[in-house]
């Protein structure tokens, strides 16, 4: 999201106070449409024909805002505003849907200063209205006060300015006040409007999450006022007008449409006008348009318009602007079918209604007018004194001026020409831009005549913005109109008089991304035009002429087919420039006296040339006379126009028929009483009188037979057509406006053709008319199961279905709207459309263009609309889920009404591993859980680097081994367990693809590669399951093997000591496979398995009681005890207790000389080994191992062997004479004891190894509580050879390799707590190994190897890693001589530091230092202290 800021002057601007109102200019736009009467007709703005239509006139700028609120990009539905300030610099100023709004140089482009207002509104909150979409903020035209130098506007946004509660109903509405010299905001402002309760209505409240502000805002004196609807005609729509003191801001009007005694939930009269603005006459009149509503309080009963009712539904309104800022309804119109209407949807207020020029737009009945377009397409001519009020007319009709019947649809406010007559031009969707000129009729009516329409036609879908004119400072000749539109050219100008029946197009433009109803907004020459990509554009030419020329030039009037007198047109350069041609296209005026060219001129030198006009058609004629230049300075134009006019003039009279064809469309049989009408213009262009000699009909052709009329009382009248108000004369130089009704009894296609004879020439036009029955709406939508069958829509009942889809899977159908209406049925329109799309969720419509509004249908013809549903990858065995999406549709079809037509999908994962009858898997997935966290979350691993993996493979076989929890990880690895993990993660942190299926996801390293994930899976589905695990129980057989008994450990050595194994995810299962061949296995300890072919001494069955602990990787089986294993036989078989001894070919060779213990008779305990000296006898620990940190067995174990082993721990103990057990802690219950360590190690007969149940434990650094700390030996006697630095060619076993590259060992470590240890890069293979990490993160300092195959580089260590003892214990995967971290332990190497083989202690005497251990960093100094003759052992612990 943009962050605010303002530039550098603007600040100072603010320090320095209150700021001089800047200099409104001419050329400046400060509201909607240039005036309050929102006409569009803008004459100050330099706009010259010659120059827009010239090569020169082109794209200037195009500023692309940095607006980026959730990475959405920015949108402009508001129109900009132009003013210049004190500085004497134009600006334009934006805003957009992000809240954000800019102050930007006209001239350059360049964004000045910005400010954002809010967090936007979020189109997510709208349940699927998506006409603006992603954000909703400012989307309503502000408007800027000159005097005060105030941007005023509306911003919509959430309670919340923390950017976290959302929902529709947390939205609120602001008003703001702006400082455009700083974009600061005013003294008390921005105001709120939530809770504000209706000053006409007590029962209505204002709720800013329903509500929308689109049209432009209104600046009439003291008081700024807001029109509000809501979105997409859903929610409570009801509209309302709120007015604020521009000065203090407190709301002076709060007025809702909606007043009756209906209840409030009763919906209506929306204010939106496609954002067209709020008018006002400037003389205490507010004129405005509604929309459709359901309180229809008149329903068919005639109102007079001063008579207005408290429901102001499909209404044009005028409201007294009182002296207090309060509003009072005076008048209204709303048309005779209003009720049709509003079952259609057919919005009157879909345009704003417009004030026209009252100089120019007046007749004696009605001497002001405004004009306003509906849905319906009838375009309205109202008198702006008496509106009409509801069906008031003739036949209970409108009572209104006129009614003119378009092809469709129209979104857009009328453009308006008040020149040559004046001209109104109404942008029908679909179809051309139609051209009505005005003329009063013999009545004294108004009347405007179709002359004209454009060659294009309008876009397909809604977008086809306002009507906009220009003129060059009023002149007659020069007028322009502007049409944006979101289809064709996004820009198209054309020639504001039709030529022949047709506009000139004389520019066009392409603008991506333009906004809908927008219309262009002008500054000095330049026009500019906002998108929904997020961009400005700037249209113009260079404004420096070279050349300044007698301009225009006005012949007067002149005798067609006669010349004028010829006029000296003298040019003066600017710049030293050269002429190199001087052209004219146009037969009615003529140059000559041309000096030869190219002509050069000297800065101040004249040129100069002869002119006249000689007019070959009557009427105001004009042209430009384009001189060429070519200049000696960059910025100068290299045109220059000089405008010739004059008006021809013909002394007889001449017959004009405008237009030639009149022709009905869509028109329903019977559907409107007394027909429709349409007009046509005689024009007596001469100056003699125009006598009319007769009218001639055919129905057959322009030539055709002639028919004889009926005379009626309101004309002559052919087939369904009459003729009103045909003259007989027609003085000279004016014009009759006839009026065709056209009232067919029957459907079909009639016709009829009119020759006009006159004394002023003969002239046809023809009449066409089609009429039918009303249409029939069909809608179907293809069937789910592909037999390509068409299912009806029944109401929703069922909804339309896409059936099942599954995961990464999209299925597309069509919807289907048929006129199903007879052969001759009349037209069938989509008069609303509200496609799902671009809306979230799986189910939504391809695209806003199938069956958008305005679509039109003729009888038996259908279209289609593509719909999809797309389910996303997801994980397993997930639950399938619902997606919906709604389509808001009506048709001109009068029984079909509105319709929110549902689809449904129901999107299915695939199921794996043991499933329930009904095809649904027993594990259900869970979600993906954070690894590590603290250890194994799940502590059981079936298998891993190098296997084929998929969650189902995993589930089946954890499944098998009677596990409750399942999870994937690191592509290949499956793991077991019966606990859930601690911490569910996002989902997005599984992200690592199955070995053997890239469709599924197995575990990740976290979506900002942070920690290690697993994606788990359970039969016992939800965290609050409330089905209780298993009681803890005795598996009565696995494989071959069959539980025996609960036995104890014998008396002089292990029950079973042939083989074993230790680990933290035992199972029985793990244990029966690791013991395969053997007769016996037996699991003590939860987590140590045994196995032999024979049963110790001593050892017997004992109470199955005795055998109480769960096992370390299940927690439903029973893994023996302390001093108790649960054990098992081979096929059954008895346990036989009959002594085995064990093979013990242990070395003699101890790391302790012989003559340490010289002393001793017979075995002893040794009182130091290593850094460790001797505690004592000890038990073993009540619920756990008294060692439980790691272990170790062999047959020729010895206590220095086990000190080499346990180095860097704190305790070490040995055990049933083979045993050697490491910890930094002591376990709870074990307890210094006096008896029971009478075992001889396996390796040494003359030192004790603990017993049955019994350790002999040694401290590292400690004083022995049992002898003195420090052994005297002979120096002859010590040998250190036995203890080698790591690794050493004598060494057995993996090492932790000392260097790698440019890398030395610092230890093991554990993972970060928040992030990983090492978290800049990382990789992983099956064949990794310690020198291939190294050369992987050559470069960094610090690199670590983990898990056997992964390696992480890094230039410091993450939060939390740090150095342990234990845990490293996993070989590399590409060499099994080397460790390579451990679960959540880390090998880390760090570069540029010494080598720890290497390291040396300052002191008196030098000392040797080697490895003691390769599990963790321990360098032993062993040398002669203080010159006396005697060796001690120290150890010191290397804290890196």
């Amino acid at each position: 999201m943009l962050r605010p800021f303002v530039c550098a002057l603007s600040l100072l601007l603010l320090a320095a106070g209150n700021v001089t109102a800047g200099k409104l200019s001419s050329t400046d736009s400060i509201t909607w449409g240039g005036d309050n009467s929102r006409s569009g007709y803008q004459p100050t703005h330099n706009m010259d024909p010659s120059v827009v239509g010239s090569a020169q006139f082109g794209q200037l700028w195009k500023t692309v805002l940095p607006g980026n609120y959730k990475g959405y990009t920015e949108q402009i539905y508001s129109q900009s505003l132009i003013y210049t300030l004190n500085d004497g610099i134009q600006y334009v100023f934006v805003s957009t849907t992000q809240n954000n709004v800019y102050k930007i140089n006209a001239k350059t482009g360049a964004i000045v200063a910005s400010r954002n207002l809010h967090v936007p509104f979020l189109t997510a909150d709208l349940d699927g209205c998506v006409d603006i979409n992603p954000t909703i903020g400012v989307t309503a035209t502000g408007v800027i006060d000159p005097d005060t130098d105030t941007w005023y506007l509306t911003a919509k946004t959430y309670l919340d300015q923390n950017d976290q509660i959302k929902g529709r109903l947390n939205g609120r509405y602001y008003f703001h006040a702006i400082d455009v010299n700083t974009l600061a905001e005013k003294p008390g402002f921005p105001r709120g409007l939530e809770g504000t309760i209706g000053s006409n209505n007590a029962n209505r409240m204002f709720q800013g999450g329903n509500a929308h502000q689109r049209p432009a805002l209104l600046h009439t004196g003291q008081y700024i006022y807001a029109g509000f609807a809501s979105h997409c005609v859903q929610y409570n729509f009801t509209g309302w007008i709120m007015g604020w003191d521009k000065t203090s801001g407190e709301i002076v009007e709060r007025f809702t449409t909606e007043a009756g005694p209906e209840p409030n939930t009763v919906p209506g009269g929306g204010v939106w006008m496609s954002g067209g603005g709020i008018a006002t006459d400037g003389k205490g009149s507010m004129y405005f348009s509604t929309g459709n509503g359901y309180s229809s309080q008149l329903a068919g009963t005639p109102v007079p318009g001063r008579q207005p009712p408290t429901a102001l539904e499909e209404a044009a309104v005028n409201m007294k602007i009182n002296d207090d800022g309060s509003l009072k309804v005076v008048d209204f119109f709303m048309p005779w079918e209003k009720v049709q209407l509003d079952g259609a949807d057919k919005d009157l207020g879909t345009t704003p209604l417009e004030l026209l020029q009252p100089d120019v737009f007046t007749c004696p009945n009605a001497k002001r007018m405004g004009v306003v377009t509906g849905k319906s397409g009838k375009t309205y001519i109202l008198n702006l004194d008496n509106l009409g009020g509801y069906q008031i007319g003739p036949n209970k009709l409108d009572a209104v001026p006129q009614v003119i019947q378009n092809e469709n649809s129209v979104y857009a406010g009328a453009g308006v020409y008040p020149l040559e007559g004046g001209y109104i031009y109404i942008n029908v969707i679909q179809y051309p831009t139609h051209v009505y000129k005005f003329s009063c009729d013999a009545s004294g009516n108004p009347s405007f005549t179709k002359v004209g329409d454009s060659p294009e036609k309008n876009a397909y879908i809604l977008g086809v913005g306002h009507g906009t004119t220009t003129s060059l400072n009023g002149q007659a000749g020069t007028g322009l109109l502007w049409v944006s539109d979101v289809d064709g050219y996004n820009l198209r100008v054309y020639s504001a008089i039709p030529v022949n029946g047709q506009l000139q197009l004389i520019k066009t433009a392409n603008v991506a991304g333009i906004t809908k109803f927008t219309r262009p907004v002008f500054g000095d020459g330049r026009a500019y035009l906002g998108t929904v990509q997020g961009a400005l554009y700037c249209f113009g030419s260079p404004v420096n002429l070279p050349l300044t020329c007698t301009s225009p030039n006005d012949f007067g009037s002149v005798v067609i087919n006669s010349t004028s007198k010829t006029r000296t047109i003298q040019c003066q350069a600017n710049v030293d420039t050269q002429v190199t041609s001087i052209t004219i296209k146009s037969s009615n005026f003529q140059i000559s006296s041309l000096p030869t060219l190219p002509f050069s001129l000297t800065n101040g030198q004249n040129i100069s040339f002869q002119a006249l006009f000689a007019p070959s058609a009557p009427g105001p004629l004009s042209n430009d006379v384009l001189l060429a230049t070519t200049n000696s300075i960059a910025g100068f134009s290299n045109s220059v126009p000089v405008s010739l006019k004059g008006v021809g003039d013909s002394l007889a009279p001449l017959l004009a028929v405008t237009p030639n064809v009149v022709s009905f469309q869509g028109v329903i049989t019977g559907q409107e009483a007394g027909g429709r009408d349409q007009s046509i213009i005689f024009d007596n262009q001469g100056d003699g009188v125009l006598t009319i000699k007769g009218l001639d009909y055919s129905i057959i052709s322009e030539t055709g037979a002639l028919v004889t009329p009926n005379n009626t009382a309101n004309g002559p009248q052919v087939g369904p057509f009459t003729f009103k108000g045909l003259p007989t004369t027609i003085p000279g130089n004016s014009q009759v406006v006839v009026n065709i009704n056209f009232n067919p009894s029957q459907s079909g296609n009639f016709a009829v053709y009119v020759h006009v004879r006159t004394d002023g020439g003969t002239k046809i036009f023809d009449v066409v008319g089609t009429a039918g029955t009303s249409p029939v709406a069909v809608l179907e939508f293809q069937a789910a199961d592909g037999s390509g069958k068409w299912i009806p829509y029944t109401n929703n009942n069922p909804p339309f279905t896409f059936g099942n889809v599954f995961e990464q899977h999209t299925k597309i159908l069509k919807m289907r709207l048929t006129n199903n209406g007879s052969s001759s049925a009349g037209s069938l329109s989509v008069t609303v459309s509200k496609p799902p799309f671009g809306v979230s969720g799986i189910v939504g419509a391809q695209n806003g263009v199938d069956l958008a509004e305005g679509v039109i249908l003729e009888a038996g013809k259908s279209a289609t609309a593509d719909l999809y549903c797309s389910v996303p990858k997801s994980q397993v065995n997930t639950d399938s889920y619902n997606g919906s999406a709604v389509w808001t549709m009506n048709t001109g079809d009068p029984k079909f009404g509105k319709q929110f037509i549902q689809f449904t999908c129901n999107a299915v994962a695939e199921q794996v591993g043991p499933l329930y009858p009904n095809g649904s898997a027993i594990y259900r997935y869970d979600g993906c859980w954070r690894e590590n966290n603290p250890g194994r979350q799940l502590k059981v691993q079936l298998w891993g680097q190098g296997h084929d993996n998929t969650n189902g493979l995993c589930i089946s076989a954890c499944a098998n081994s009677g596990f409750t929890y399942a999870g994937t990880q690191y592509v290949n690895e499956c793991w077991c367990g019966n606990k859930i993990p601690n911490l569910q993660s996002n989902e997005t942190d599984c992200n690592y693809a199955c070995t053997s299926d890239e469709t599924e996801t197995c575990g990740g390293n976290g979506y900002f590669h942070d920690g290690a994930f697993i994606s788990l899976f359970t039969n016992r589905p939800g965290l609050d399951d409330p089905t209780p695990p298993s009681p803890p129980a005795v598996v009565k057989s696995v494989g071959n093997y069959n539980y025996t008994a609960c036995y104890t450990e014998g008396s002089s050595g292990r029950s079973l000591g042939a083989k074993n194994t230790g680990s933290d995810e035992m199972t029985v299962q793990i244990c029966a496979a690791f013991c395969t061949g053997y007769t016996y296995f037996g699991i003590e300890y939860a987590s140590e398995c045994y196995c032999d072919n024979a049963i110790g001494v001593g050892s017997k069955p004992t109470a199955a009681s005795d055998c109480s602990m769960t096992c370390s990787g299940n927690d439903t089986q029973i893994c023996g005890a302390g001093n108790r294993l649960t054990l098992y036989t081979l096929n059954g078989q008895s346990g036989s207790s009959s002594s085995v001894s064990a093979s013990t070919t242990g070395s003699s060779a101890s790391s302790v000389p012989s003559s340490v213990l010289s002393s001793a008779t017979g075995p002893v305990a040794v009182p130091t080994a290593g850094a460790f000296v001797y505690q004592g006898c000890y038990t073993e620990g009540t619920n756990s191992r008294a060692l439980a940190a790691t272990a170790t067995a062999s047959g020729d174990m010895t206590v220095e062997k086990c000190a080499t082993f346990c180095a860097g721990y704190t305790y070490m103990g040995v055990e049933y004479s083979s045993e050697c057990y490491c910890a930094n802690t002591l376990g709870d219950g074990a307890v210094l004891t006096s008896d029971g360590c009478s075992m001889t190690c396996g390796g040494n007969p003359n030192e004790f190894c603990g017993g049955g149940n019994r350790l002999n434990i040694y401290k590292a650094g400690a004083k022995s509580t049992v002898l003195s700390s420090t052994v005297s030996v002979s120096t002859t006697a010590l040998s250190v050879s036995s203890i080698s630095s790591s690794p050493s060619p004598s060494a057995t076993g993996p090492v932790a390799v000392p260097t790698a590259g440019a890398f030395v060992y610092q230890g093991c470590y554990t993972e970060g707590t928040n992030s990983r240890a090492l978290a800049a890069t990382a990789t992983a293979s099956g064949d990794m190994t310690v020198e291939k990490c190294a050369t992987f993160c050559a470069g960094y300092i610090y690199m670590g190897v983990e898990y056997s195959s992964e390696c992480y580089c890094a230039n410091t260590l993450g939060d939390g890693a740090v150095s342990t003892s234990d845990g490293c214990s996993m070989t590399c995967g590409g060499n099994p001589n080397e460790f390579c971290g451990g679960g959540n332990r880390l090998n880390i190497y760090k570069a540029g530091v010494a080598s720890l083989t290497s390291s040396k202690v300052s002191g008196s005497n030098t000392a040797t230092g080697f490895f003691n251990s390769v599990r963790d960093p321990i360098i032993n100094f062993i040398g002669t202290l203080g010159g006396q003759n005697s060796w001690k052992f120290f150890v010191h612990r290397l804290l890196l």
